[in-house]
């Protein structure tokens, strides 16, 4: 048995644990688990630090139990919440689940050994009880003094708090300690893990498991620190919203670009906590880094491994051409290669314009497309004297002044890229 604590102590994820937690998982294979929010169908990086605990007590030789909160979704945590969430239909969670289930696929081994992870819905235990049962066999082992004493309640009842809280959202941690004493009980569970905001819907799952099946009963709890960005704004959120792990929803490339421009701070904190890089290696990767940090190599391995977990090394690969192209250095075979949402990820914020297909297989001059649908130049004359001086490129090729536009020029169908000089780029849409 590894020691799972030590593990998490050094990497800086421990906020919160109760006593003898550490004694506990030196003794034996336990399972332990942290539950997952499914309002999507695809994680977000936020979700992250939990599935690493998840990752690094299967490394230490216990099971990881993965919970998908089927009908806590169906509820909302209040947890850090300043209103009531929208309640989620049962199919619409079903679709969440399973996508969440396919990419803890790559981080947890499903498949083979004495730990290996399971997957559970806490739905499937929740939807036969019926509200009477609930409140007597449940409800009456913990007191309202008990669970008003929670932060989570609290903030949400003060005098200000404009919304209140329904008894909906005050009944969340009851149902979220059944949980554990479920799990205790059913898959000799013993721990539960989460992010520090959890600390208060945890210890309650630890209460209530003393409280209904005796003092000899011990359950556990570990919590990790809530990540933040140097600059104090919350992690995983861009000016597109989430950085989300599917990428339908955040492509390859943006994934490999949030890693990759993190602070020299943040990047420090973030290798230890999202990579299984050995202390020993990052202790001289940062070593390194601090020699020459224009070079940004924690951000680029960083960058690296966590792209190619959660995606794949064919799309890191495709990622790292995507960027060399908007730097310069790539070519038009790259270019012709991208699928339309990396092209638009990448050349996000250019100047962009539109024109008809009609117009555009007309037959259009290049001086005129580059000044007029391009707006490249401000002018005919600017543009001729730019292609004299070989400073203007379509989709990556240099072109002179008897260059033709016509459909073979069009990447993914539909769309032109126009270079002037080095830096400057200009995205054309054609409208079929």
């Amino acid at each position: 048995m590894r020691n799972f604590v030590n593990e998490l102590k050094w990497r800086g994820m421990i906020h919160d644990m109760t006593p003898e937690t550490e004694e506990h998982l030196l003794k034996d294979m336990t399972s332990g688990y942290v539950g997952i929010d499914p309002t999507a169908d695809s994680l977000h990086i936020g979700h992250l630090v939990g599935v690493m605990m998840l990752v690094h007590l299967q490394r230490a030789g216990h099971r990881p139990i993965a919970l998908v909160g089927g009908a806590t979704g169906m509820i909302g945590d209040p947890s850090g919440k300043s209103q009531e969430r929208n309640l989620l239909s049962e199919e619409f969670l079903q679709h969440n689940v399973d996508g969440i289930k396919k990419q803890l696929s790559k981080f947890l081994d499903f498949k083979t050994g004495d730990n290996k992870a399971l997957l559970v819905n806490n739905y499937d235990w929740m939807k036969e009880f019926s509200f009477i049962d609930f409140i007597r066999d449940i409800g009456k082992h913990l007191t309202v003094n008990y669970m008003m004493a929670k932060d989570s309640v609290k903030k949400r009842i003060s005098a200000d708090s404009k919304s209140g809280m329904s008894f909906t959202e005050f009944s969340y941690q009851l149902v979220q300690g059944y949980d554990f004493l479920h799990l205790f009980q059913k898959e000799g569970c013993t721990l539960q893990m989460g992010g520090s905001d959890q600390w208060g819907n945890i210890i309650t799952g630890t209460e209530l498991i003393r409280r209904k099946l005796g003092h000899e009963s011990n359950a556990f709890a570990v919590t990790c620190p809530l990540i933040t960005k140097a600059d104090g704004s919350k992690f995983g959120k861009t000016e597109g919203g989430n950085v989300w792990l599917d990428p339908e929803k955040t492509t390859p490339y943006e994934f490999y670009q949030f890693w990759l421009n993190v602070s020299d701070e943040d990047a420090e904190k973030y290798i230890k906590i999202f990579t299984l890089f050995s202390e020993d290696d990052i202790i001289n990767l940062i070593a390194k880094h601090k020699e020459e940090p224009h070079q940004r190599l924690l951000q680029k391995e960083l960058a690296r491994d966590i792209t190619c977990r959660v995606h794949s090394e064919k799309e890191y690969n495709m990622a790292i051409e995507a960027s060399q192209i908007l730097f310069g250095k790539g070519t038009t075979e790259m270019l012709r290669s991208m699928d339309e949402k990396t092209l638009l990820s990448v050349f996000n914020g250019v100047p962009q314009s539109e024109i008809s297909f009609q117009e555009f297989s007309s037959g259009i001059g290049i001086l005129d497309f580059l000044s007029a649908k391009a707006g490249a130049f401000k002018s005919n004359g600017e543009a001729r004297r730019m292609l004299k001086d070989n400073a203007v490129s379509i989709n990556k090729e240099k072109i002179s002044i008897d260059f033709e536009i016509n459909e073979s020029c069009l990447l993914n169908e539909k769309y032109i890229l126009v270079q002037k000089g080095k830096k400057n780029y200009f995205l054309v849409k054609v409208i079929r």
